[in-house]
């Protein structure tokens, strides 16, 4: 695959009943020890990709793109994992390697593995197709990027088993497991939940697949999050050792650790201790630092900041793998744009935050001391209660979770579930006593002895292998429903794929979604009224408000409107400009230090517009004066005379106009004026005359006469590169 050809989708899911994964199990990144990029040395860096999109600022640091040594997360949620295929690929190149792909709620409650792929909503369907065509995807997208990508999905529900049997046999490498996830939040009976979780653990640790727990989800759903910190604890604890007892290495065991609180309130006071408590008591176990959904709304910089906030902590106690979310989840949409955003949020801030320890530490006395161990101390009276009480299940039946009180402290408002009730109640049944299953990595009494097989030997030699080493004997179903498949969705959009038609999109190919950023100057009542009929007006289809920010109650709102266009673009009919061919930096440096030279500089005419011309010209603007050029700026206003005779009395290469105003085409009769006095004064061939502003074309500014001129987007860099190049042109004919 090249990195400038697009996926091809239908390619991916021809021959999914014969694609075999080519590995299996979890992967970290590999440190990248004494790293040196440009002139900086990292402390906390993997290896580089082969592929990627650097940072916007890498631009001044030649480019370099080092990535951090935490996994990456990121979670996409369509419902159509066609195109979410791609946006996994966007992601990759922005640093992701742990792709989270989100399961829908409703298959908690599935008894079996579904066949076929319906377009789900918040989430997809898991099923065997879609994990092998996006498995298989990341096959390309490994090699591409250079690095082995981490698939990840959910082990929950009541088919928790038959799902982490395929994801075993599927290549599938990290997954969520958690039976408390089940109990609490899916109402599946919790001794059905424990069962199954026990079978899905034992399979999960033969296939090497990480597992991270849920317990986090106890801080998103309480009334007030900071008051279950010590239940956190508990959560964590159960699961982990759980895990433990099954046989799962600490290695692959992830707890899934999310600050309680956000900002506004004090959120380093708070989430800190927490964090450092958490990570006291559960040395050995793998860090999966989240953000918390639950105060996230519909502003990107509000998500985002806390995104940032969130990662100081990860970098001050540790965490193996930054999960991101989207920025934008407080809508609900996860949008190509919010993903990579996030990826680069997570990438910018780690690297940023690079050698932290070796500069600061945590307090070990005062506050954090006496906080950590409070949080601790609630944590284990909560423990020894619940085993008073008479253990997890019987804890849960009294609400002992999610309860908005501080323990000890209880508000009786916590999670009631009942040890016999809920989904799958009464659907577990003892083994009999000569029970057998020829299956590898099966849970508790199997009597293998009776087959004259002793517990160290693989029960599944007595059928020949069982999916796990003889492939030939899974089953592949492909889509069931005509109507609802991936075939059917993508012919409604074949006329888009890989062909020179375009439509603006945000989360599927040719969806039409654009989103319009405007600011009314009315309150946040009459500005959603009036956006929605500029909606109208600019002929967008299903325009509704996406976000709205009050500036002032009554001076100004903003609003993002979200809507389609029903039309496309032709690509072959675009007219494209020639791009400019660009010096690099050094080579602009180098040419000015070895043959320095002048600039003369000013607006023209009767214009007062200085700050676009300041920009290409002032250091601190990133203007020419950086790379060693020197510039005589003579103001706002300059007549033509001064301008050349300036040039001439200072020997400079060069004059810069800036022109703004152009009615009557004034800004062009002045190019034309300055060409014909540079003649008459006989240094029109010693001078280059560069034109710019918002109105310049720069083809009718050659015509009157200018070697260049510059429009709307110009920086520093371009006209610098334009003028070393035209000297060097220059010089060469001579």
């Amino acid at each position: 695959m090249k990195p400038t050809d697009q996926m091809n989708i239908h390619e991916i899911l021809s021959n999914l009943e014969n694609y075999v994964p080519r590995r299996s199990g979890w992967i970290w990144r590999i440190p990248e020890s004494n790293a040196v990029y440009g002139n900086y040395e990292y402390n906390d860096l993997s290896t580089p990709l082969t592929n990627s999109v650097p940072l916007p600022a890498s631009k001044s640091f030649h480019h370099i793109d080092p990535q951090p040594i935490q996994v990456i997360t990121t979670e996409i949620a369509s419902g159509r994992f066609e195109d979410d295929i791609r946006r996994m690929r966007m992601a990759a190149w922005h640093g992701a390697d742990h792709i989270m792909v989100i399961r829908t709620a409703g298959q908690s409650h599935f008894d079996g593995l579904i066949e076929g792929t319906p377009q789900g909503v918040g989430g997809v369907p898991i099923s065997r197709k879609q994990i092998r065509a996006q498995r298989k995807a990341l096959d390309m997208i490994e090699d591409e990027v250079g690095r082995p990508i981490n698939y990840h999905s959910y082990v929950s529900g009541v088919a928790g088993p038959e799902i982490a049997v395929m994801f075993a046999e599927e290549g599938v490498n990290g997954a969520h497991q958690d039976p408390q996830y089940n109990v609490l939040y899916r109402n599946i009976n919790m001794i059905r939940s424990f069962v199954d979780a026990a079978e899905s653990k034992k399979i999960m640790k033969h296939a090497g697949i990480l597992q991270i727990d849920g317990a986090h989800n106890a801080n998103a759903t309480a009334m007030e999050a900071s008051k279950v910190m010590p239940e956190l604890l508990v959560q964590h604890a159960i699961n982990s050792m759980f895990s433990v007892k099954v046989g799962m290495d600490k290695n692959l065991i992830a707890l899934s650790t999310v600050p309680p609180i956000a900002s506004p309130a004090p959120d380093l006071k708070v989430n800190l201790p927490y964090a450092v408590a958490l990570r006291d008591f559960f040395e050995g176990f793998k860090m999966r630092a989240q953000m918390n959904t639950k105060y996230m709304e519909s502003s990107t910089r509000e998500a985002t900041v806390t995104h940032v906030m969130n990662m100081f902590i990860s970098k001050l106690t540790s965490a193996d793998i930054q999960s991101t979310i989207t920025p934008d989840e407080g809508r609900n949409v996860p949008w190509h744009m919010y993903n990579v955003e996030a990826c680069d949020t997570a990438k910018q801030t780690l690297v940023g935050l690079d050698g932290l320890l070796d500069i600061v530490e945590v307090k070990k006395e005062g506050y954090m001391k006496d906080k950590v161990r409070e949080i601790k101390e609630r944590a284990v009276l909560f423990f020894e209660e619940l085993l008073e009480t008479g253990g997890y299940f019987e804890a849960v039946e009294k609400g002992f979770f999610i309860d908005s009180g501080n323990y000890p402290e209880r508000n009786g408002d916590g999670m009631k579930r009942a040890i016999h009730g809920g989904v799958g109640n009464d659907s577990i049944f003892e083994r009999d006593k000569d029970y057998f299953a020829p299956v590898p990595a099966h849970f508790g009494m199997n009597n293998v002895a009776q087959y004259g097989l002793s517990e160290s030997e693989n029960p599944s030699k007595l059928i020949q292998g069982s999916t796990f080493e003889d492939r030939k004997k899974i089953q592949y179903i492909d889509e069931l429903d005509e109507s609802d498949n991936v075939n059917v969705r993508m012919s409604e959009s074949e006329k888009y794929r890989m062909t020179n038609l375009v439509k603006p999109e945000v989360e599927w190919l040719a969806d039409g979604v654009i989103v319009l950023d405007m600011t009314l100057p009315v309150s946040v009542k009459y500005a959603e009224a009036a956006a929605l009929e500029i909606g109208r007006r600019f002929n967008l289809k299903e325009a509704i408000v996406i976000h709205k920010e009050i500036l002032h109650p009554a001076e100004a709102t903003r609003i993002q409107l979200k809507g389609k266009v029903d039309f496309d673009i032709d690509l072959t009919k675009l007219v494209l400009e020639e791009e400019p061919i660009l010096l690099s930096d050094e080579e602009m440096r180098s040419y000015v230090e070895k043959y320095p030279f002048k600039i003369v500089a000013g607006t023209v005419g009767e214009d007062e517009h200085s700050v676009g011309l300041r920009e290409i010209i002032d250091i601190k603007h990133g203007g020419i004066e950086k790379y060693g050029i020197e510039c005589e700026y003579l103001g706002t206003s300059v007549p033509i005379a001064k301008l050349v005779d300036a040039a001439i009395e200072l020997n400079a290469k060069a004059i810069l106009i800036s022109t703004i105003i152009s009615h009557d085409d004034i800004h062009y009769k002045n190019m034309k004026k300055i060409h014909d006095y540079a003649i008459e004064k006989g240094v029109r061939g010693q001078l280059i005359l560069i034109a710019g502003g918002t109105q310049v074309s720069p083809e009718l500014a050659k015509k009157q006469g200018m070697d260049e001129g510059f429009s709307r987007g110009t920086k520093g860099h371009h006209v610098a590169s334009f003028l070393i190049s035209k000297l060097k042109e220059l010089d060469n004919a001579n």
